[in-house]
């Protein structure tokens, strides 16, 4: 996740009210390769669910809980419980390719900045907002904008114990989709579908119009 010099890095995870961490607690990853270690029961299972929750996880199970609203601080002996959680991943987004006329295709993430925030936070009421840069956005956004990175949900940028023996184990279709994501085809799938879709909901329009072109006439006749 923290990639090499020239490409997107995650530099600093901010959490907040989050499973163990009602404090807000910083994770700053300044080298190529870091490691969190501790003893068990001091949170380090809780900074990967944070990191998949941001990247739109929807599991709660994924998540080690059995409902959602199970990711906020849910209190202690001496602490109350929160009302919401809060998680930011703030990522090193540099450019890539200077000549290029489009903004957001001049870095590895399509936002103009050298950083990206992305931030997630669930109200204990099931409010939810997704925002990047402090900008809200849907989750939709989150997702396509991570797209043929290697970063989100479906890609494999966290290696969970058991993922490995899944991706040998995996059908042909399956193998084909982890392909797409590393080589870089999968945004385009993705516009090309949405593209599709648009077509045929413009293509039922146009049939009702017709259709109502052609009772016009009887109409005005009566």
């Amino acid at each position: 996740m923290t990639g090499g010099l020239f490409f997107m890095r995650l530099s600093k995870i901010t959490i907040a009210g989050f499973k163990s961490f009602a404090d807000t607690t910083e994770f700053v990853f300044d080298a190529p390769i870091i490691g969190i270690v501790g003893p068990n029961g001091c949170g380090k299972s809780n900074v990967v669910d944070a990191i998949k929750w941001v990247l739109g996880e929807r599991s709660a199970k994924s998540l080690r809980g059995e409902a959602m609203l199970d990711v906020i601080f849910a209190g202690s002996a001496v602490r109350k419980p929160l009302g919401a959680a809060t998680v930011t991943l703030t990522f090193d987004n540099p450019v890539t390719n200077k000549s290029a006329s489009d903004p957001s295709d001049r870095r590895f993430l399509s936002v103009d900045t050298d950083e990206v925030g992305v931030t997630r936070r669930l109200y204990r009421d099931g409010r939810s907002e997704y925002l990047i840069n402090g900008n809200k956005v849907r989750l939709k956004d989150i997702r396509e904008l991570f797209l043929d990175t290697g970063i989100g949900t479906n890609a494999y940028s966290i290696i969970e114990q058991g993922r490995v023996a899944a991706m040998l184990q995996a059908n042909p279709s399956e193998r084909r989709g982890i392909l797409e994501e590393a080589a870089g085809v999968a945004r385009f799938k993705t516009r090309r579908k949405e593209a599709e879709r648009k077509l045929e909901r413009t293509e039922v329009n146009l049939v009702r119009v017709r259709e109502q072109d052609r009772q016009s006439p009887s109409r005005k006749s009566a």
